[in-house]
């Protein structure tokens, strides 16, 4: 019998200037859409060590000015269930690459008005989150 529990994912928008970046999913729930650097929370580290840990695991790249965005509980990728956390942070340093090419790639830097479609979900929520200043998502489903 398989055990189905939510998972707590985090994500981190990164600003740089009048740009946001992003890259497309592989592998994973929402394969081929394009979204923020993130992943899985673990066991006893904070929000902003998971933004810094999975950005520099991921795309290489230095952040800073982290803070929370929004709160999202989402079962859109079901029978995948997330609790997401988005949190915005500013480019610090570095040319972002390609570190991870099995889970998604190659980044780059994306003008608001052109951003690339289709958005990962909680990369769309986090846009949204920008432009409106909302930071609750009661649910997030099909």
């Amino acid at each position: 019998m398989e055990v189905h529990t939510p998972k707590v994912g985090v994500g981190v928008m990164i600003v740089k200037e009048a740009t946001v970046l992003l890259a497309q999913r592989r592998g994973s729930h929402g394969h081929g859409e394009f979204a923020f650097p993130g992943g899985h929370l673990e066991y006893m580290e904070s929000f902003e060590a998971c933004a810094r840990r999975e950005t520099y695991e991921e795309c290489g790249i230095k952040i800073e000015n982290i803070r929370f965005q929004f709160v999202a509980n989402t079962t859109i990728y079901a029978p995948k269930h997330y609790v997401h956390i988005g949190l915005l942070a500013t480019w610090q340093g570095g040319t972002p690459e390609q570190k991870e090419p099995a889970a998604s790639g190659p980044w780059a830097w994306y003008a608001f008005d052109d951003l690339p479609q289709p958005l990962f979900e909680m990369s769309r929520l986090g846009i949204e989150s920008y432009e409106t200043g909302r930071a609750y998502y009661a649910e997030r489903s099909l």
